[in-house]
């Protein structure tokens, strides 16, 4: 069925239509990481962690709001399993005091007779110095694709395959701005991850896209063509890649627990935008830039040439 669509006109009309949404996607992400930021998580901004388990099971908005009552400050209240909770406290919010009162009263209410599990304190200076870690990890990350896609492809499906990768990457920050989901480490890692997945499509299709530039009997097509024809000789592949890692990432997502939820949804939504974007940025971009066969053609100095045109 993708196949019919990618044919001729109709092909090339629905990659540039997938081109404008994803920059319509791009601003609107970038937007939202402007107005709302992102929800840094304990690992960067530092603050209290409290675990504690409850004797019965206990609604999280009942909890929470039972807890609002005996609790000055701001926090944050997670389900990590049955009868399993998680409470977050800013710095600024917390005080021993503070923490005590609501302690005191969840384990000394009948109905819920919690026990605390644990709870530590985590210095915002441990979070700048993993934060500034975790970006030069991630800028390393970028410059060595860079340097691997500049010796690889002709700069126009390089550049196509950099844009790509900075589309997907600018998509998962937008979700998780809007949503207000929780940014830690395990986030972090799935941005390298996601790198790593979007890159290996784009080199798919962009390998295809060369091979079908240097055939010869090609150079009487155009370079829509070529392209829509390398990207309907992948597609099948791309699209059981992508879906058996989605099977997988799914069970995490469902299956792991509150700690994994954050890691499961970045590389979730990595996956499925990386494999949009290699269709219509990473191949539809360097047709835009002027790609065609020339660009792929052997070119010989005027002594080579003199010879191979003697008898």
């Amino acid at each position: 069925m993708l196949n019919y669509f990618l044919k001729g006109e109709a092909g090339t009309r629905l990659r540039f239509m997938g081109m404008l949404l994803s920059a319509m996607l791009v601003l609107l992400s970038v937007f939202t990481l402007t107005q709302k930021g992102l929800n840094f998580g304990l690992d960067f901004t530092g603050g209290y962690l409290t675990e504690f388990t409850t004797s019965q099971s206990v609604e999280l908005k009942e909890l929470q709001s039972f807890i609002a009552e005996n609790h000055n400050g701001e926090f944050e209240l997670t389900a990590q399993g049955n009868s399993h909770f998680q409470l977050r406290e800013a710095p600024s919010a917390s005080t021993t005091a503070n923490s005590l009162d609501w302690q005191s009263a969840v384990t000394q209410n009948d109905d819920i007779n919690a026990q605390v599990l644990s709870s530590a304190y985590i210095g915002s200076q441990v979070g700048d110095e993993l934060f500034d870690q975790g970006c030069l990890a991630m800028f390393a990350a970028m410059i060595a694709v860079m340097i691997y896609l500049a010796v690889r492809f002709e700069w126009r499906l390089a550049l196509g395959s950099v844009v790509a990768l900075v589309h997907d990457l600018i998509l998962v920050l937008g979700l998780f701005s809007l949503l207000q989901i929780e940014f830690n480490l395990t986030v972090l890692a799935s941005l390298l991850a996601i790198i790593g997945y979007s890159l290996n499509d784009s080199i798919i299709v962009g390998d295809r896209v060369r091979e079908l530039l240097r055939v010869q009997s090609n150079n009487v097509l155009s370079p829509a063509t070529i392209i829509n024809n390398a990207i309907k000789s992948t597609l099948t592949r791309t699209l059981i890649t992508s879906g058996t890692t989605l099977a997988t990432v799914a069970s995490v997502w469902l299956l792991a627990g509150a700690p994994l939820q954050g890691f499961a949804i970045a590389l979730f939504t990595g996956i499925v935008v990386g494999t949009f974007s290699s269709i219509c940025i990473a191949a539809t971009l360097p047709e835009l830039l002027g790609l065609s066969a020339k660009n792929y053609e052997v070119k010989v100095d005027a002594h080579t040439q003199t010879l191979l045109n003697m008898p």
